[in-house]
């Protein structure tokens, strides 16, 4: 029996079915309010020449980015209806321990991903662009970085702290991990559709289900979606066998970085086999699933401890 003054009082809430919601408010709420934003920002380029960048970005863009603000949004709302004691239950702590973990599972994804990169342009699978002007490599680098910082921070409260702590205080880890590695990969799966030519209420639907196009592509899915899978295990387990977010948040800013750098790097080399070396996604080919389930498995032998038991719980410790 579960009790609910152990459990932070969340016995009767389905964290799964709570998951679900707060997905569906997401993309459906992102779908409805994206078309809205598009014509006030037409209107203040056209009316008041002000955000007129804005006005010019793609409209897959502002479906995007309402998917991003709504998910923030209504993380707090999620973590409220798992009836967390705390963010230490989460994972979420700031102490020495813990900033170390940051620094070196940061370390970890940045010189992972950057050995296949470095690997990729030794291969000739990809060029190196022109460094052109230092001050807009080293602005753009930085913004990267800063990027990846940031994206890391909200996944990793949303996937690795709300969804799998939720989870995995009711059911074992491969449970945990599964459904937040499964949830984690399909909403990182998006192709970037043409603009509509005319944008009406219904434009942001019809954009969100060609985004999930990529999914009836088998080339795409295999081993694309595979490697994303294999990346949220990777994170999952070191949430678990650290007890914290840090080792995961610093792992997954160090992928970010190469993610968004890689693309702005280098180009496609003539003939590239992008079966095995991918586009500039990177981790679309066979190559980097290698790697990534390579890295997965070194997480795992070393990160478990001699009298390991699997239904320990962080919550528990």
């Amino acid at each position: 029996m579960h009790d609910p003054a152990k459990d932070g009082g969340a016995a009767g809430v389905n964290p799964v079915g709570a998951l679900a919601v707060y997905l569906a408010a997401v993309f459906l709420g992102a779908a409805s309010l994206a078309p809205w934003l598009w014509k006030s920002a037409q209107w203040m380029a056209r009316e008041h020449g002000v955000g007129v960048g804005l006005a010019s970005q793609p409209f897959h863009r502002y479906v995007n980015r309402c998917l991003i603000g709504l998910a923030l949004l209504l993380l707090w709302p999620l973590v409220r209806a798992f009836r967390f004691r705390g963010w230490e239950e989460i994972g979420w702590r700031w102490d020495a321990i813990e900033r170390r973990r940051w620094l070196g599972g940061f370390g970890l994804g940045f010189v992972a991903l950057g050995i296949f990169t470095v690997v990729a342009l030794a291969g000739g699978a990809r060029v190196l662009n022109p460094p052109g002007d230092a001050g807009k490599w080293i602005g753009k680098l930085l913004g990267f970085a800063a990027v990846a910082v940031g994206v890391a921070l909200l996944e990793e409260l949303l996937f690795r702290g709300a969804v799998f702590s939720a989870i995995r205080r009711r059911a074992g880890f491969a449970t945990a991990a599964g459904v937040t590695s499964a949830v984690y990969a399909i909403v990182h799966f998006f192709a970037r559709p043409e603009s509509p030519v005319v944008i009406d209420a219904g434009s942001g639907f019809r954009i969100l289900g060609l985004m999930f196009h990529g999914f009836v592509d088998p080339r795409l899915v295999v081993p694309g979606l595979a490697s994303l899978f294999v990346a949220g295990w990777t994170l999952a387990i070191l949430r678990d066998r650290t007890g914290g977010l840090m080792a995961p948040m610093g792992l997954h800013a160090g992928w970010i970085f190469w993610l968004r750098a890689y693309g702005w790097l280098t180009t496609d080399a003539p003939g590239a086999d992008t079966r095995w070396w991918g586009t500039e996604k990177l981790y679309d080919g066979w190559v980097a699933f290698a790697l990534l389930a390579g890295l997965g498995i070194w997480v795992h032998v070393r990160t478990r401890p001699p009298d390991h038991d699997s239904r320990t719980r962080p919550t528990d410790r």
